[in-house]
């Protein structure tokens, strides 16, 4: 969405007596109010006035999160259209395929993050877009794993490839040792060869590995029948092929033929003068030892966890998956130290604790974006249905309400919020018809968007009230035809009735009107008040007389004469009109002796 709005100026804030300052910090959802005190050093009047900011959520204000919240804004309302009457194998592809473009808008906001934290010379905006960043690698960390086991569901051999992908897109530095590596002038008596190797073998990219042991192997003509050796076993590691012919129970006994041989391997010693081979072949077997010692390669315990089902577990179910992740953690993380937020919110999908995942992630995280954008689409996916808060609103929908109305805190983006409004069927009305009245009116621009909003939804309310700010703002500042506009959207009679006085005040002062387009452009809208009417009829009467036809212009001024609509204020000014007529042939006997009836 085009944000169009102004920024919002900014107001000081001016010291009140005793050397008190009232500070305030806006968040989304929250404000704070507090007093302080400052008095500068030696200096005996009470000094400078600063404010403290307590809490700020800068999110909303960064402009590249601002596309991430306009981007993910699109997916939302496109989700929003899936028919509910399909059945739920259809709908799957269309929710994997939304939950990798919510992915996609989050990485591209992180890579945007990361050239500015990199280029700018700001260092207070490269630490801002550091943290960032961070934030952002954890929120699509925890989504891409929801992902695959939540909405993709993946059955077992599928699941642990989901899961290796999963792991390599989150270990990218492996490649960026691997490339150093390889653009070196001798790959392989490079300091980090066997590092990147090992880091391949963990992450089971054991193509990637091969190419690397032929460098090696190449190196030590003498040792190349060894290389050979352990060539064969990385080549005949087997793969599940979800889309082949063979089955689960078929893949499963092809991979203990070969985890066979890798331990014939092992115990024959056929890697024993090689230190390095024989590590890989520990690794192939799964060995917790050889896994542990390498945890600075690991990095964290769910790559362990991967890693260790890839080479003893590789037929692993999703119902399974709890009691692999509790142990991983358990051996991987030191006894004394408390896992981190990021662990426990890991840990809880991989038990499938939805409610826990969400739950631990409202606390974590600093806004509701990901929470309520993840929420709706699980929701979408019924895996939410059986919980409903206690008071009344179900989880996605509280969620939403609470993201939406955080985006109302914004110049720009509370426009984005109205349609999360519209999604929440029990409270989004309520929500929408507060928040829209406190979004500020800085422009008759952003008046008419707001107007629009209401009208589509007929909030009659809101658009009286935005219709009389609106007009009483430009009666204050004497533009007569926008205050009459308003007011006549507004359909307030009293106010349109008080504009019209103070037009034919004007007129009686200038002799003239202003804003004569919008006054000849009443059409019904003049019937709206009697003062209404009397001021376009009687428009109409210096129009019909500027044109010469003067025995309609005598009639209309007769009949407003006759009706009794104009202020008592003005008989005079009509009867000063009705003096030019009586000295025209056109007007009738009839006429002209109504008009000197008139007059006396």
């Amino acid at each position: 969405m085009e944000e169009v709005d102004v920024e919002p100026t900014i107001t000081n804030i001016p010291a009140i007596s005793d050397g008190k300052h009232m500070g305030f910090a806006w968040g989304p959802g929250d404000i704070l109010v507090y007093e302080t005190r400052y008095k500068a050093s030696g200096a005996s009047g009470s000094g400078c006035s600063f404010i403290h900011e307590i809490r700020k959520d800068e999110d909303i204000y960064s402009p590249i999160l601002r596309k991430l919240f306009n981007e993910s804004h699109h997916i939302f309302v496109g989700l929003q259209t899936i028919r509910e009457d399909l059945p739920s194998k259809s709908k799957k592809p269309q929710f994997v395929s939304i939950s990798k473009n919510y992915r996609s808008v989050i990485r591209a906001c992180m890579e945007e993050l990361q050239q500015v934290a990199v280029s700018t010379k700001n260092t207070e905006l490269a630490t801002q877009c550091g943290n960032q960043v961070s934030i952002l690698l954890a929120i699509e960390l925890i989504w891409n794993l929801c992902e695959v086991l939540f909405i993709d569901a993946a059955p077992a051999g599928s699941l642990l490839l989901h899961l290796l992908d999963w792991v390599r897109l989150h270990k990218a530095d492996v490649d960026e040792k691997a490339r150093e590596v390889l653009q070196s002038e001798s790959p392989a008596e490079h300091r980090d060869y066997w590092d990147v190797v090992v880091s391949y073998v963990l992450q089971g990219r054991l193509e990637e590995v091969r190419q690397m042991l032929v460098k090696q192997a190449n190196l030590q003509p003498a040792a190349r029948s060894m290389y050979k050796q352990m060539d064969t076993l990385l080549s005949k590691m087997p793969f599940y092929n979800p889309g082949g012919t063979q089955t689960l129970t078929e893949f499963d006994v092809k991979w203990r033929h070969w985890h066979e041989e890798v331990d014939r391997c092992l115990q024959d010693n056929s890697f024993a003068s090689n230190r390095h081979l024989e590590l890989i072949c520990k690794i192939l077997l799964g060995d917790e030892d050889t896994l542990l010692d390498h945890k600075e390669l690991l990095g964290t315990w769910y790559h362990f966890l991967v890693t260790r089902l890839l080479f003893c577990h590789p037929t692993v179910k999703l119902t399974e998956l709890h009691y692999y992740a509790q142990s991983c953690m358990t051996m991987f993380l030191d006894s004394r130290s408390v896992p981190e937020p990021l662990d426990n919110i890991l840990l809880a999908a991989f038990e499938f604790d939805i409610h826990q995942v969400i739950k631990e992630c409202s606390i974590a995280l600093n806004n509701w974006w990901f929470v309520a954008h993840l929420t709706d689409l699980l929701d979408h996916c019924k895996l939410l249905q059986s919980h409903n808060l206690h008071f009344g609103s179900n989880l996605r929908e509280f969620l939403l309400l609470e993201y939406a109305s955080g985006l109302f805190t914004h110049h720009s983006l509370w426009q984005l919020a109205v349609d999360y409004f519209d999604h929440c069927p029990e409270f989004g009305r309520v929500y929408l018809e507060l928040q829209i009245e406190r979004v500020p009116l800085e422009t008759e621009r952003k008046a008419l968007k707001v107007l629009r909003v209401c009208e589509q939804r007929q909030m009659s309310e809101q658009v009286r009230s935005i219709c009389k700010i609106m007009a009483m703002r430009a009666l204050r500042n004497n533009r007569l035809g926008s205050a009459l506009s308003w007011s006549i959207r507004a359909k307030d009679a009293a106010f349109a009735t008080l504009i019209s006085e103070r037009f034919l005040q004007d007129y009686c002062a200038k002799g003239t009107f202003s804003d004569l387009d919008l006054i000849d452009n009443l059409g019904p809208a003049m019937l709206l008040s009697d003062r209404l009417t009397f001021l376009g009829k009687y428009r109409e009467f210096h129009k019909l007389y500027g044109e010469k036809r003067f025995r309609e212009a005598a009639k209309l001024l007769l009949s407003l004469m006759t009706a009794k609509i104009a202020p008592q204020s003005f008989w005079m000014t009509l009867l000063t009109d009705a003096l030019p007529l009586l000295e025209q042939k056109e007007v009738s006997h009839q006429q002209q002796v109504q008009f000197w009836t008139k007059l006396v």
